[in-house]
């Protein structure tokens, strides 16, 4: 009879395969969060209906899911060999990934290791197996670990460097809570309070020029509620008014601190050139602007 962990480790290695493709996709294709949740990931889709641009060639349509290709006899034999390269593309970015991590497994033994399983000819025991396997996840987690608090502490020192050189530049002032501010265009009217939604168009980057957000790549502004965002906007924006421009420099307990979000690494200093381009005040309650109970109205003799 089989052992509990020999079904167990099949069915994750089935089921590893058979996601391989959509975890690979959204890996690569995961966008850096915009300055609040309502913000579009990326730019919308082109309609599927309209026509190709002019001197452009539309893309092959895909093969129908159950089409056999001529390399195969069945639709079984073709089956079986994508789920194997299926397999075999996880298992390759997974020793890719390993090597990052100063963790490099040999490629030949992880075949055999699959060829000997399917031969039921293991070298190794299931408890062997079991606690070989154990033994390396906490080795992987160890080092991605230590990779990880090495970055930290990488882009902290990188941050701190940057914001030291910028402050020394022209026109440069900093908010009570740290952030850096240089307008480049002051605007008119009033500045925005916390409850005010602002629409507003940004580029945001990271000290080595990485860029991980743009609304006008987008081409929409985005609208939100000033103390919706992170502190640093909240207290930046209040520099500037309506029709403003100003570039901020955000160190990172003013932003995503030390645990970062996907595309904005841990202990990160963002830099973002905003536009204001309209201030919206918060509606006013239908209780506001009444006196209260014990306060006369407007106007209303007291008597003595």
């Amino acid at each position: 009879m089989k052992s509990l962990f020999k079904v167990t480790l099949l069915a994750a290695t089935m089921a590893f395969a058979l996601n391989t493709v959509h975890v690979l996709a959204a890996d690569t294709a995961a966008a850096a969060p915009a300055a609040n949740a309502d913000a579009p990931a990326a730019a919308p889709a082109a309609n599927a209906d309209a026509p190709a641009a002019a001197g452009t060639t539309a893309a092959p349509a895909a093969a129908p899911a159950n089409a056999v290709s001529d390399k195969f006899k069945s639709s079984e034999e073709q089956a079986a060999y994508a789920l194997g390269a299926s397999l075999g593309r996880y298992m390759d970015n997974s020793l890719k990934e390993q090597e990052k991590l100063g963790i490099k497994l040999d490629k030949d033994q992880l075949i055999a290791g699959v060829q000997d399983a399917f031969a039921n000819k293991s070298k190794l025991t299931d408890e062997e197996i079991e606690a070989t396997l154990q033994g390396f996840e906490a080795r992987v987690k160890e080092a991605a670990q230590a990779k990880m608090e090495q970055e930290a502490k990488d882009n902290a020192d990188k941050g701190d460097k940057y914001r030291a050189d910028f402050a020394k530049q022209k026109g440069v002032k900093k908010t009570p809570g740290g952030v850096l501010y240089k307008v480049e265009k002051v605007g008119t009217g009033k500045a925005p309070t916390n409850t005010d939604t602002v629409v507003v168009n940004y580029k945001g980057t990271l000290v080595d020029g990485t860029e991980f957000d743009n609304s006008y790549k987008r081409g929409e502004p985005l609208s939100f509620r000033l103390d919706g965002v992170i502190p640093g906007w909240t207290e930046g924006l209040k520099e500037v008014r309506k029709g403003g421009k100003i570039e901020l420099v955000i160190p990172p307990e003013q932003a995503y601190g030390k645990t970062g979000v996907p595309g904005i690494p841990a202990n990160s200093t963002l830099i973002f050139e905003v536009e204001l381009l309209d201030i919206k005040p918060a509606a006013k309650t239908p209780d506001e602007g009444k006196p209260s109970a014990d306060q006369p109205a407007a106007g209303a003799e007291t008597g003595k």
